[in-house]
């Protein structure tokens, strides 16, 4: 059994990465994590869609890590399983297509990690977040890195110090989402985020992305440098020149990614 379902929407050029381990909700084991990252691999390197939505199914979007490979098992296994989950994560980060996360259930430890690795996410309004790692005497180290680069250091301390859940309103409140909708609209309202991103040039998208990541670790006045040489040199591209074009001419542009048959 597959324990990542890939589905790709050529002409919506978006595609689907479920997560398949219902049994284990969803755990980000070892096996799984390896799926993942070939996933997001192939289609960075087909470059054939532009938006990617993770998401899985029944009450839990993802539980963590699959502790039975924690327990007991060498400092060298258990090193190599955090290594995955890392490699994994930076995988979402950099590649070229947008990542949004679709998250019903609960998101947990380096479930919840997921959610904030990818670009943007979700939420079902009964969707719950922890990193609940203190309970178990596994503080969620890991996961802290992207939980704590997207919502405020206090709540981020809390989380992690408490090991209790999170709503989705206050995920919302607090950065960690971008949308709470109804559960029954939340397909629904995902796709309509992914359609919308979806239209735009893959290379625009990408060049923002990388943007995006390279500015954040910068001051002000060296993240104001290096963003106007990014968008000089993209001003000299062919899709900013088309999409400038059609914007004075008052029509739809066409994307050099965009094949024949798109």
């Amino acid at each position: 059994m597959s324990l990542i379902e890939m589905n790709v929407f050529a002409e919506e050029r978006i595609a689907t990465l479920a997560l398949n381990n219902p049994r284990r909700r969803h755990a980000l084991s070892h096996a799984l994590l390896a799926e993942l990252e070939h996933a997001v691999k192939e289609l960075a390197a087909k470059r054939s869609v532009n938006v990617v939505i993770i998401q899985s199914s029944g009450p839990a979007f993802s539980s963590g890590h699959d502790l039975t490979e924690v327990l007991d098992q060498s400092p060298e296994d258990v090193h190599s399983l955090f290594l995955a989950c890392g490699q994994t994560m930076r995988a979402v980060s950099q590649a070229p297509q947008v990542y949004i996360a679709q998250v019903q259930g609960i998101a947990t430890a380096a479930g919840c990690q997921l959610v904030a690795a990818c670009d943007l996410a979700v939420s079902a309004r009964s969707a719950r977040y922890a990193t609940p790692g203190v309970k178990i005497g596994l503080f969620c180290s890991t996961p802290a890195v992207h939980v704590t680069r997207n919502i405020g250091r206090k709540k981020a301390a809390e989380l992690l110090f408490t090991g209790e859940f999170m709503s989705a309103a206050d995920a919302l409140t607090y950065g960690l989402v971008n949308r709470v909708v109804d559960d029954e609209e939340l397909e629904q309202e995902t796709w309509k985020l992914a359609r919308t991103i979806a239209q735009y040039s893959l290379n625009t998208l990408e060049v923002g992305k990388r943007t995006l990541h390279a500015q954040w670790q910068m001051n002000d006045d060296q993240a104001l440098e290096f963003a106007t040489e990014v968008i000089a040199r993209q001003a000299a591209d062919a899709d900013a020149k088309e999409g400038i074009a059609a914007f004075l001419s008052k029509r739809e542009p066409v994307w050099k990614d965009r094949s024949p048959q798109d």
